[in-house]
């Protein structure tokens, strides 16, 4: 089936357009089915963040957040894709997202997020990005915060014009380390921290939708992970023991993240309930 089941396929690389300084190199080139940011072999990170990438946009998009149309797309040696830190793409398998010419990052406003047509899915967004452990929205206690990847597109003729969209997950799962065995370690799967948990996203997160977002998780399966790995490219580099594990690891803490997840957002309400904090 179609990555994302949004039947957005382009097959060749047309022109290249623009080269960024991102962490993954990425790229916006033309494409035989319009626009895009590819991000591809040869990035100063190495493979293994194209791999978190492809996978945390599965699973977004499996959550039932919006994303932006994503796809595989194969860079070939006629393909000339400049990247900034130097040197060309390498040839392989390559991510691609398609543009969206009214997209821009939040630039950290109330307002901004008060005019976002799907404001239940900043709640989404947090339970994702703390299953997913993704360091490069807003990473616990605020170590590190990247306001461009809350991504609104802009949208008129409607009160509210904006649409949020989960993107850019080349930073989750081991905040851009090798995935390896370790993935699957206790730590990970039990981290009790909040990821993408903006201070701002607190007069916006809902316990409601919060709780709806956990029960999703519930149903996640091994299957599930293991279908959604098996999509990664072997040019990717992860050996089938490191699949395993981040199978493992997924599956486990989609459990352990819809049990705790409300109770991390909302610990003094729970301890006043008699729970645990």
């Amino acid at each position: 089936m179609p990555l994302n089941g949004n039947g957005w396929t382009p097959q060749n690389v047309t022109r290249f357009i623009q080269s960024f300084g991102t962490a993954a190199a990425t790229a916006l080139v033309d494409t035989d089915l319009g626009e895009g940011y590819i991000k591809a072999l040869g990035n100063p990170e190495g493979p293994h963040i194209l791999a978190c990438e492809l996978v945390g946009s599965l699973l977004a998009d499996w959550l039932g957040l919006p994303t932006l149309d994503f796809a595989l797309i194969e860079v070939t040696p006629d393909d000339e894709i400049p990247l900034l830190n130097g040197g060309n793409a390498r040839v392989g398998p390559a991510f691609i997202s398609r543009a969206e010419r009214t997209g821009l990052p939040w630039g950290g406003s109330v307002g901004e997020l008060a005019s976002v047509h799907n404001r239940l899915d900043i709640s989404g967004l947090v339970v994702l990005d703390t299953w997913i452990l993704n360091c490069d929205r807003y990473a616990p206690h605020g170590q590190r915060v990247n306001l461009d990847n809350v991504f609104l597109v802009q949208y008129s003729g409607s009160k509210r014009k904006a649409l949020l969209k989960a993107i850019d997950f080349t930073h989750a799962f081991t905040c851009g380390r090798e995935i390896n065995r370790r993935i699957a370690f206790i730590e990970n799967v039990r981290d009790e921290q909040l990821y993408g948990f903006f201070p701002v996203f607190q007069d916006f997160v809902e316990r409601a939708e919060i709780s709806r977002f956990a029960a999703r998780l519930t149903e996640f399966t091994a299957d599930v992970a293991s279908a959604f790995i098996s999509l990664v490219p072997q040019e990717w580099d992860i050996s089938s023991d490191a699949r395993s594990a981040w199978a493992a690891m997924i599956t486990q803490r989609a459990q352990f993240v819809a049990e705790t997840v409300e109770m991390r957002i909302w610990p003094q309400q729970q301890f006043n309930e008699g729970g645990t904090a």
